[in-house]
């Protein structure tokens, strides 16, 4: 009863933090944001746009001070030497749930460029928000729904030029670019529909990926690879931000991104498709064998052996 208590009473008292520093940032952000729309591109505007990134960050590291107060939440952290905040990187990760992204936002914060996400074109209409994320640079992305691709067939293949003027201003800037290459959270009732050949990842899409590689082009660095294992189950954003989760495991390597995968249309080159797919398929099964001793490793630990 007495650790329910300290649950509830902790996961409040984080969630109303993140919730009042959440509505300071976003009221910094607009204002910063009107003053980037109203500014002339030069060089007050490209100043504008990293005191935007500075407040994104400052907003990651807050989040990161709450969660050394859960002080039962132990952290395994691998990175590699050669991160630069300065880079320019395409960054994917294994995805289960929500506290995902916190967990990313944890280990690569003020390490690696801030995130940008393709998002939704429609997005950019959400009140307050749709504006604070385009003065972030977020890049908004058009994209066509079935029936549209059914009714007019030359919108095929559309989505990369679209990508492509989507990240054009994120080309010239310090940059991590996320993308979940599995679409979705993995749950096992999704891997069974899938019938993916992973035990613990669902079956990669090599679209999104396709399309920030050939919007980049030659401007990426390379990959940020990131694998998230959570020993005791995957959990839920109140077990996150209330205690709940003892330990969680991030490791974060950085991979080459082949030549023949930088800047191809996949939609029209066969080479270019089953190469990236082949670059993607790999790293997958790389990362499925890691969890799988990781996983392996705690049960022993919890087991005693």
């Amino acid at each position: 009863m007495l650790k329910q208590l300290r649950y509830l009473l902790q996961g409040t008292a984080v969630l109303l933090a993140v919730t009042l520093n959440t509505i300071f940032c976003t009221v910094l952000v607009f204002i910063l944001a009107l003053l980037k729309f109203i500014l002339p591109k030069g060089a007050a505007r490209n100043t504008i746009s990293r005191c935007l990134s500075f407040a994104g960050e400052y907003w990651v590291s807050f989040n990161k001070l709450l969660a050394w107060f859960l002080v039962e939440m132990k952290w395994d952290i691998t990175l590699p030497e050669g991160i630069d905040h300065k880079g320019s990187y395409l960054v994917f990760s294994n995805h289960q749930s929500w506290v995902d992204i916190l967990v990313m936002q944890y280990a690569l914060n003020r390490r690696a460029p801030f995130m940008r996400f393709l998002l939704k074109r429609e997005l950019i209409w959400v009140p307050f928000l749709g504006f604070c994320w385009w003065a972030l640079d977020m890049a908004f992305l058009r994209r066509y729904s079935r029936q549209e691709l059914l009714r007019n067939p030359a919108l095929r293949g559309k989505d990369l030029e679209n990508a492509a003027r989507a990240c054009e201003k994120l080309k010239h800037i310090p940059v991590s670019m996320v993308t979940y290459p599995e679409g979705t959270r993995f749950t096992r009732a999704k891997h069974r529909q899938q019938n993916s050949p992973y035990k613990h990842l669902l079956r990669p899409r090599y679209g999104g990926v396709g399309q920030v590689l050939y919007s980049f082009d030659d401007a990426l660095d390379c990959l940020i690879d990131i694998t998230i294992v959570y020993p005791d189950g995957i959990p839920g954003l109140w077990q996150y931000v209330s205690g709940q989760v003892k330990n969680i495991s991030v490791t974060v390597r950085l991979c080459p991104i082949e030549k023949e995968i930088r800047g191809k249309n996949f939609r029209e080159d066969s080479v270019a498709k089953k190469a990236l797919k082949t670059w993607l398929d790999n790293i997958w099964l790389e990362k499925d064998q890691f969890i799988s001793r990781a996983l392996g490793s705690a049960e022993d630990a919890n087991s005693g052996f």
